[in-house]
């Protein structure tokens, strides 16, 4: 069988159900523990309560790793790519074994703390959809803004101010954009004004005892798609990318190269499933969100 396609998300798809059918998985016990020593209180409790922050910064990307930590646990793939989107990207390397689980979401929250130390006050991210490079650019140049991330060739996060970043986002509606909206994260994740965590993500990293991938997984790279072989490589460019923009179009057409034929986004959400829909037969991009039993999931993937 052709091995399938994960995706692990990033911010933004956090909600009170996000852990579905994962909640009562055995396999993923462990995961909702370690996850607990850190938040305080177990994810599922968390998520669930009204009026409980589940978008600041560090709550985020703990809850985020958790999920895709979890459906890992829970599916145990013995085959497959992995992609990961933002803070995905080091749940992909938990998925991949490269860190347990423990590790993976203590260093989700060493991430955090450094992109939040590291961030200027007042700044944040934008999502612009349905603009060219050659009418977008000149507004960024005017806003002082940047890009974050590539998502398609007229869909990307920009970084930025968030008094330009408004003003950019209604100057990119009046230019014919389809949406220009502020997204829920209140740094300027993937862009030059958090280089200062850099070089502290990196030492974090080593410092966690990676070690390489499971057998008959692929990893793909978050800045350029391209497969992780070297380790250490693949550390440099694991906390470069708090910095620097990630191209997930190259990563989704990286899924696509490997061969693999079907895509399950572990989420929280169902937004990257959606982006990547068009580079695979109808109905074969899911959201495991989607599913109401694990024994769906698994009968899709062996589909």
């Amino acid at each position: 069988m052709i091995p399938p396609a994960f995706l692990c998300a990033g911010q933004g798809g956090q909600h009170p159900a996000m852990f579905g059918p994962l909640a009562q998985a055995p396999e993923a016990e462990p995961v909702f523990a370690a996850a607990a020593s850190l938040l305080g209180e177990d994810p599922r409790s968390l998520v669930a309560r009204p009026g409980a922050d589940l978008f600041s910064g560090r709550v985020a990307q703990i809850l985020c790793c958790t999920q895709a930590l979890a459906g890992w646990a829970a599916l145990a793939p013995a085959r497959g790519v992995l992609a990961g989107y933002s803070i995905g990207e080091l749940a992909a390397w938990g998925c991949a074994g490269i860190f347990d689980a423990p590790t993976t979401l203590r260093l989700a929250a060493t991430r955090a703390e450094l992109m939040q130390d590291a961030a200027p006050p007042g700044h944040g991210l934008a999502a612009i959809l349905g603009l060219d490079r050659a009418t977008l650019d000149p507004l960024l140049t005017a806003h002082g803004a940047v890009i974050a991330i590539v998502n398609a060739a007229d869909h990307v996060v920009i970084g930025g101010a968030d008094e330009e970043l408004a003003a950019l986002c209604e100057a990119a509606l009046a230019r014919g954009a389809g949406r220009a909206v502020r997204l829920p994260v209140a740094v300027p994740a993937h862009t030059p004004f958090l280089q200062d965590a850099v070089s502290p993500f990196a030492a974090a990293l080593r410092a966690a005892g990676p070690r390489p991938p499971r057998p008959g997984l692929r990893l793909l790279g978050g800045l350029d798609g391209r497969p992780v072989f070297d380790l250490d490589a693949g550390i440099d460019a694991l906390a470069r990318q708090l910095a620097a923009p990630i191209n997930w179009a190259a990563c989704l057409d990286g899924c696509a190269a490997s061969g693999a034929t079907r895509v399950l986004e572990l989420g929280p959400g169902r937004a990257l499933a959606h982006m990547a829909a068009p580079l695979f037969p109808a109905g074969a991009a899911r959201a495991l969100e989607e599913f109401r039993s694990l024994a769906g999931i698994t009968g899709w993937l062996a589909g």
